[in-house]
């Protein structure tokens, strides 16, 4: 399999986003609505507290769960009343990238409303691979399908040029696993640092008996550095104090989590000029309530810069009439092999990545 045929494997999602990317319905709705990422997970929290400041300024904002970026992609062109999205940056890249007219259609409609946090991009692999260079012709773990693990996998990948031999779609823990077991060779996880799973395998440094003696000191997490990734992504380091079995600080990079929105001026009409007042309340809402948001929401409020820059997204109009346009302004999915065994995944070591071993 080559890099063209990876790309290739990836018009099933541009079709899957292309057959939602037609009109929203036209009907004036005085909520917006928003897709987020899992009940329990950090999107999903911005998405409340941001629906919370939005109702102290008149605005409804409904916040709904998701699978995560590629569905809210789907959802946020599709006829469903949602006009907002949280997703990572690199979504963009990935469907550029996919050489698909459908999805290209649909990266035009997108823009970025506010950027929030950063999460790190982890490549956790065996001692012998030294760089990214080395995952050509490898097995590598890369989420569940349209994941924001394989989706930066994939676009990484794209960029570099680089095809590994198999794409596993196992879920993070047991992909951890898969490598400490070297089932696997490698595996891509995007997450703010520290990631519990990988703060769990600090525990295995202590294990003085069993099969598991001595697997930590055979992993590493591989530096990313290449500077063609800079243009999508943002340099950001892993050190010993995220995880204490790291002996110096690893060059790396990171995705920003965005909150985006439908763009409102592509069309005349009630409903579109609607929302796009409706965008200005929002940015209003967020910029005024910013603070508060900080002291009272999730602890990642407090890393938010509204005005930062995010690569290759443009601004949407409609709030950047309030927010400072300081931003200007996608690898497309291979088919992962499936691997479904947990025969040679050793319950234990299972327990400890998940962090529910009784040890």
């Amino acid at each position: 399999m080559n890099t063209r045929q990876i790309i290739a494997a990836g018009v099933s999602f541009a079709l899957l986003v292309a057959t939602a990317a037609s009109a929203h319905m036209q009907d004036v709705d005085p909520a917006m609505g928003m897709v987020t990422g899992p009940k329990t997970g950090t999107y999903i929290a911005f998405g409340h507290d941001i629906a919370r400041v939005a109702k102290e300024d008149g605005l409804t904002v409904n916040v709904y769960a998701s699978e995560g970026s590629t569905d809210n992609i789907q959802r946020i062109t599709s006829k469903e009343k949602v006009g907002l999205a949280i997703v990572q940056s690199d979504v963009l890249g990935f469907l550029r990238r996919s050489h698909n007219a459908s999805s290209l259609n649909t990266a035009r409609k997108l823009r970025l409303v506010a950027p929030f946090y950063n999460e790190e991009v982890h490549i956790l692999a065996r001692n012998d691979i030294r760089s990214l260079a080395d995952l050509a012709g490898r097995r590598v773990v890369v989420g569940a399908a349209g994941s924001g693990s394989m989706i930066t996998a994939v676009n990484i990948f794209s960029i570099l040029n680089i095809t590994p031999s198999k794409l596993y779609e196992i879920d993070p823990p047991r992909g951890v696993v898969a490598v400490l077991n070297d089932e696997a060779d490698a595996m891509v996880f995007v997450g703010g640092k520290p990631v519990k799973m990988f703060k769990n395998m600090e525990e295995l440094a202590g294990i003085r008996q069993g099969p598991n003696v001595g697997k930590l000191a055979q992993v590493h997490f591989v530096p990313i550095d290449d500077p063609r990734l800079l243009k999508e992504y943002k340099p950001a380091t892993i050190t010993g104090g995220d995880y204490n079995y790291v002996a110096q600080d690893i060059p790396t990079v990171a995705v920003t989590s965005l909150l985006v929105s439908y763009d409102y001026t592509m069309k005349n009409g009630e409903y579109y000029h609607h929302q796009c007042r409706n965008m200005a309340k929002l940015a209003h809402a967020l910029q005024s309530h910013l603070e508060e948001l900080k002291a009272t929401g999730h602890p990642k409020w407090k890393e938010v810069d509204l005005n930062a820059e995010v690569g290759i997204w443009k601004r949407d109009t409609c709030s950047a009439r309030v927010l400072s346009p300081s931003c200007t302004t996608t690898a497309a999915a291979p088919a992962p092999v499936r691997e479904d065994k947990d025969n040679a995944l050793g319950k234990d070591l299972i327990g400890v990545i998940r962090g529910t071993s009784s040890r």
